[in-house]
């Protein structure tokens, strides 16, 4: 009795599997099928299509870490990372470089009175000289960058004061440039060009190098102002509008200059391949900088022959026209003077970096290693006695 009544609910049990199983297929066919015989519309399937990708059948690689695999890595990622990170750090300690603050916060500073007196509506630049000495040669081209700090450049709304369709020559945006520029959009009922808050604070100091002989002449050292910028931002962000109009004074006639400049954008500079919106200096200071202490290229100075360095090791004095006032915020300004490598300039944190990720994963791995010889023979199966 026992066995026909389990038949019996194994029959009853079949009977209801294929009874849904053709349910669930009739079902199918009437959602994937073409319009009923009333003309309805067609109503798709929501079940994805019979492919690898849909259906998750797509072949897939799942390592097994053990001893053998791992260990191995540990090892290999140390090996190669330490050497990297020594040669990278070498090569940064190469790189010579020498700063000098001119801030002139301290009475002792030959800048003092100019960091006291001047302000942005001071009319009269002036001046001040700082000498300093090298204690050895700066061999191939030395690049002499300024320097700002305390100065937050990526500020959001700092960031957005500008027009680029301005500063790309679009006639229109010159005499109507974008909102985004106020309160440095409009002065004396006329556009501000170039307008916004990063073309108002352009960085406007002006230095000069000056080499001491022994016997107390002063040799001016030469430099480049052109070759600073991007490529792309000489050549294709930043235009003059007017095209081939080199009169820029007709250009920018019905603008005005920027609230804190000393001269309109059009006298930047007396070459016109380096003035108005494409004057190099103007250009390096409109690419924002990420951190709030920075620098940036100021001039270059190229080396004239193999035989002599570029700077000799000696005594020399920087002559600065101080315009740009920086205790409002309590900045400082400084000039950097550096060589480069393969590698760019000095910045010893990348090869510590290396150093350090080689440093913890051979350590890691033989760590590992001793625990494996250790406890790697022991058995870890978790059998329960009968």
């Amino acid at each position: 009795m026992t066995i026909r009544i389990q038949g019996v609910v194994v029959l009853c049990r079949t009977a209801a599997m294929m009874a849904s199983s053709y349910n669930a297929k009739e079902e199918d066919g009437h959602h994937s099928g073409a319009s009923g015989p009333g003309g309805g519309a067609v109503v798709k399937s929501k079940k994805p299509d019979n492919t690898a990708f849909k259906q998750q059948r797509l072949p897939a690689w799942q390592p097994i870490l053990t001893a053998g695999t791992v260990l191995p890595a540990f090892f290999v990622i140390g090996l190669i990372f330490i050497p990297i990170g020594i040669g990278l750090f070498v090569t940064s300690n190469n790189i010579k470089e020498f700063e000098i603050d001119y801030t002139g916060t301290d009475l002792s500073s030959p800048c003092f009175n100019c960091s006291n007196n001047f302000s942005w509506n001071s009319t009269v630049p002036c001046k001040c000289s700082v000498s300093f000495s090298l204690d050895q040669p700066f061999e191939s081209n030395v690049f002499m960058y300024y320097g700002l700090s305390n100065f937050y450049q990526n500020h959001r709304r700092y960031v957005k004061s500008r027009d680029d369709s301005q500063l790309n020559g679009d006639k229109t945006s010159l005499t109507n440039p974008s909102k985004e520029c106020e309160p440095y959009r409009t002065s004396d009922r006329k556009a501000i060009a170039p307008c916004g808050a990063i073309a108002n604070s352009l960085f406007n100091d002006t230095l000069e190098l000056y080499y001491i002989d022994p016997n107390g002449t002063r040799t001016k050292i030469e430099l480049v102002k052109k070759g600073i910028a991007w490529w792309t931002d000489k050549h294709v962000k930043f235009r003059n509008p007017g095209g081939n109009n080199l009169n820029l004074t007709v250009v920018f006639q019905d603008t005005s200059k920027p609230v804190n400049w000393g001269k309109p954008v059009y006298e930047l500079d007396t070459d016109p391949e380096n003035n108005g919106f494409i004057n190099e200096d103007f250009i390096v200071w409109m690419r924002t900088a990420a951190l709030p202490t920075f620098r940036k290229l100021y001039r270059i100075i190229q080396r004239k022959n193999s035989m002599t360095p570029t700077l000799p090791r000696g005594n020399y004095t920087l002559d600065i026209t101080y315009n740009y006032p920086v205790r409002s915020f309590e900045g400082r300004k400084r000039m950097i003077l550096s060589t480069i490598s393969w590698m760019g300039g000095k910045n010893p944190f990348l090869g510590i970096a290396y150093i350090t990720v080689g440093s913890v994963c051979f350590f890691l791995g033989v760590v590992l290693l001793i625990i494996h010889h250790k406890y790697g023979n022991r058995s870890n199966s978790g059998d329960i006695p009968n």
